[in-house]
């Protein structure tokens, strides 16, 4: 990988991994007459955890052995059982990681998840079960980092929110190893398992089971609809900045890097296991004892090159996510998908941070013509520098309409032609600033991630300011938790929600028979929650143009 594409990894690992939240009840009040026990009987054995004053909590809970030695680099095993009871009261490590400004995390011994309901419940009781898989790039972050009190509590549901093995631990590949460059996503498969065969033991329904993830996370949530471990084992998804469709063109992501998407495909990733294997000194035909021998901390350097970089073409994804989609080869179950507004704000104030130079007047024409080619004039048009404040936020517009907003309604238009999607735009342009990026060029709006704060608490602190900001987390957290339940998220005392029409393909216009109603979403907006055409907002119509089959839902470059 080259040094710019090691410092686009990074920028992208540091603003995949934030989050922060709050949530609102999306059922009617269930009659809890007691405070549920603290003491319950898992697979593994018994746990003994903690209650606050809106939930009770089970922390550190191990779904799987230690990923050392010779389990370095195999797929997740069975944890060991244990005698007696086991304090469940304080989170596990996070996963081996480097965080700037932080001490890096080095401790492999990380595959523990936490389990979130509400304090009181009725006997009998069968709560949906919500499985957070976080984002960070692939790199970065842990389900700890997520405090889901408020939703559990306010929902009415059980939230489990894990950790997966990260960066080079957890997407490694090399030739002839049994699960190459799909460590980690064996793993977040693996939590998913728990909370089935242990949801009755909170109080959950083993038989009601809803996926969530944001980024990194939505990215694995989305290409798990399309392996052939989800038969069975989800019955809803929550999708949000991560579809199956997304990808970036050059210095889409970060100026200078590649093209690429988050999917690559396993010789690919075999060869990039090879290549980290050679920078640390390990013999040809030596690679895996070699790499198992060393320890964290030197492995750690290389596991940016491993960000975006889960494998296709293996037992649990054999193809593409987007070809998937395309051919309608995915769990038709019902989905929740979206984005933010101003997603890829984060990325191009993060790319200025590190050097003003980058992305400037004099710059912009030459971005365009590196992600664009020939039709860089016509993208230029469109979005022409005397429209916006500064070359950062056309930059940004771009790349947002492209790679994010765009590709994430082709995909939304393939999904619709099989099950029920609910396509929403999260759109406050005052959310909080969880990138902490201060470039004034670029002001960060409704940009990546900024939506976490109204579904979590981040490390345990409430992020929302003002009574607007708490009311739409009411609602959104209402939806979500709804859509929980039932599978649909419309409820009492919320604007209607539809579901995106299904397109007819080969149909007129760019949605197909679906026409302006297939590019309607449900938009986020303090004190404005409500339909919106998200196609005109970001030019979808024109970006169509760039790959015509995704306007009638069958596909473009995968």
């Amino acid at each position: 990988m080259n040094t710019t594409a090691r410092y686009a990894a990074a920028v992208l690992a540091l603003l995949l991994m934030t989050g922060c939240a709050t949530a609102s009840s999306a059922v009617p009040a269930r009659e809890r007459p007691a405070d549920a026990p603290l003491t319950v009987r898992v697979d593994s054995g018994r746990l003994h955890g903690v209650a606050t004053g809106k939930a009770r909590r089970f922390l550190g809970v191990p779904y799987a052995k230690p990923p050392t030695g010779a389990l370095r680099w195999a797929p997740p095993q069975p944890p060991e059982p244990w005698d007696g009871v086991r304090e469940a009261t304080a989170s596990g490590s996070k996963c081996p990681q480097s965080t700037p400004g932080a001490k890096p995390s080095t401790n492999e011994d990380c595959l523990f998840l936490d389990v979130t309901t509400p304090r009181r419940q009725a006997p009998g009781t069968k709560l949906p079960v919500m499985v957070w898989w976080h984002g960070g790039g692939f790199t970065r972050d842990s389900g700890s980092d997520y405090n889901a009190e408020r939703m559990a509590e306010q929902g009415d549901v059980i939230v489990v929110t894990v950790n997966y093995r990260l960066g080079i631990l957890g997407y490694l590949g090399l030739p002839g190893l049994p699960g190459s460059g799909n460590f980690g996503f064996a793993d977040q498969i693996a939590t998913l398992k728990w909370a089935r065969r242990n949801a009755a033991a909170f109080g959950g329904d083993p038989d009601n089971l809803t996926v969530f993830g944001q980024s990194a996370g939505a990215m694995s949530a989305c290409a798990l609809l399309t392996s052939p471990a989800a038969e069975g084992l989800v019955d809803k998804a929550v999708i949000s900045s991560g579809s199956c469709r997304l990808d970036w063109p050059t210095g889409g992501l970060f100026p200078g890097a590649p093209a690429h998407s988050p999917y690559v495909p396993l010789r690919r990733g075999q060869g990039d296991g090879l290549a980290a294997a050679r920078e640390l000194g390990c013999a040809e035909g030596e690679e895996l004892a070699c790499l198992r021998s060393k320890p964290v901390a030197e492995l750690l350097p290389k596991t940016q090159q491993f960000a975006d970089h889960l494998a296709h073409g293996t037992a649990l994804l054999p193809v593409h996510p987007a070809t998937a989609l395309r051919t309608g080869a995915f769990a038709k179950v019902p989905v929740i998908s979206g984005g933010n507004h101003d997603e890829a704000r984060s990325f191009v104030a993060g790319a200025m941070a590190f050097d003003p130079k980058l992305i400037t007047a004099r710059t912009y024409p030459e971005l365009l013509r590196r992600a664009f080619g020939d039709r860089a004039d016509e993208v230029g048009a469109r979005y022409p520098l005397s429209k916006y404040p500064s070359a950062g936020l056309a930059w940004a517009t771009v790349t947002t309409d492209r790679s994010w907003a765009c590709r994430t309604l082709a995909g939304n238009r393939q999904f619709a032609a099989h099950t029920t999607v609910y396509p929403y735009e999260f759109a406050d342009p005052d959310a909080p600033d969880v990138n902490q990026l201060r470039v004034p060029e670029v002001p960060q709006g409704a940009a990546h991630a900024t939506e976490l704060p109204s579904l979590f608490d981040l490390h345990g602190v409430d992020l929302l300011r003002g009574g607007p900001q708490r009311e739409l987390s009411r609602q959104l957290t209402g939806y979500w938790t709804r859509f929980a339940h039932t599978g649909n998220p419309n409820h009492d005392g919320a604007p209607h929600w539809p579901s995106m029409p299904k397109a007819t393909p080969g149909a007129a216009g760019a949605a197909g028979a679906a026409g302006a109603a297939g590019d309607r979403v449900l938009r986020f907006v303090p004190g404005a929650v409500a339909s919106a055409d998200f196609a005109a907002d970001h030019q979808c119509r024109f970006w169509d143009t760039f790959d015509p089959v995704n306007a009638r839902g069958a596909a473009g470059r995968d």
